[in-house]
């Protein structure tokens, strides 16, 4: 092995069995992409139960050890850039903005501009460290296509505090989705497994194994002709979780084109995440925020009718 400035380990539980290697990698390095973890492959730099692999197509047994090698003539520069952002609360440890559809969180090897983590730099000079220079702050995701809320970590306690926090399920978050079709039950209550597509790796599906449990809430809040305004409560977060619920129940998220159908009436998946709720890392107050909708998905609602003011905005309790 030439030099490197990191070894990357991770333990591939049960569930993964029968995923190919770099889509199991690229989903659990989010920093790196798929093309540059078949590159470290391809430079055999990734070894599985201490052995090279030749193929990113190897499929796993689960219960193997996995290392890669990142060398250190890859050191990212991450450059701060004058990119508007929403901040919508922030304090001396946390910061919560309102991100656009089709900004990328942060960045990776392929895309080292434009992306939330770009702009941050420019407007917040304080940031959580644990994360290194790739993901200063960043406790969660969201979909590039996703609009709404995401917490960023300007101290490292606040950092630790906020993952042990979504790990334990104590931050309350709800989106708000218009989907196609009038649903059978106004309020119900979603629970399978989410994992690969075996018919398409690159899709999430509802599957019967090899899955991880997946929970959401759903209420209808308004349905005019064939579409429906409706608010999601997720219990877990897994990769596009509220996307593929939806798809299950037949009643895709409009302008979503990986399991939905292209449409004239939107250039992205209307989905938002508009409400946080929890106690504040280090305060231990407790926060509700909300995230006003973008535009785009305010035009859409006017056009087909739906009626934004029965979004519920009860509790709010904090200044900007």
């Amino acid at each position: 092995m030439d030099s490197y400035k990191r070894i990357i380990e991770i333990d591939v539980k049960i569930e993964s069995k029968g995923e190919r290697l770099d889509l199991f990698l690229s989903e659990q390095v989010t920093e790196l992409t798929r093309s540059y973890i078949q590159k470290l492959i391809d430079e055999n730099r990734v070894l599985i139960d201490d052995k090279v692999v030749k193929k990113g197509g190897v499929k796993l047994r689960g219960g193997e050890k996995i290392k890669i090698f990142v060398p250190n003539d890859e050191l990212l520069e991450i450059l701060p850039e004058n990119i508007d952002i929403d901040i919508v609360y922030q304090d001396s440890d946390i910061v919560i903005i309102n991100k656009d559809f089709g900004v990328t969180v942060h960045p990776a090897q392929g895309y080292m501009s434009g992306t939330l983590v770009n702009a941050v730099l420019y407007h917040i000079k304080d940031l959580s460290t644990i994360n290194g220079v790739v993901r200063p702050g960043i406790v969660h995701r969201l979909d590039k296509n996703t609009s709404g809320l995401i917490i960023i970590a300007k101290s490292d306690e606040a950092h630790l505090k906020l993952t042990d926090m979504f790990k334990n399920k104590e931050i309350e978050k709800k989106y708000l989705c218009i989907c196609k079709g009038n649903f059978k039950n106004r309020v119900g209550r979603v629970e399978n497994l989410i994992g690969r597509d075996p018919k398409d790796r690159k899709k999430m599906a509802v599957v019967e194994k090899n899955g991880k449990i997946a929970i959401t809430n759903y209420e209808v809040l308004d349905s005019v002709g064939n579409y429906s305004l409706v608010e999601v409560k997720i219990e877990t977060g897994r990769t596009h979780q509220i996307r593929v619920h939806m798809r299950y129940l037949n009643h895709a998220i409009v302008g979503d084109e990986v399991y939905g159908r292209v449409t004239d009436l939107a250039n992205r998946q209307m989905l938002h995440s508009y409400y946080l709720k929890f106690k504040h890392p280090i305060t231990n107050n407790e926060l509700c925020i909300f995230g006003d909708l973008k535009d785009d998905f305010k035009r859409l609602a006017s056009k087909l009718r739906l009626d934004l003011g029965k979004i519920k905005r009860d509790g709010e309790n904090y200044e900007k």
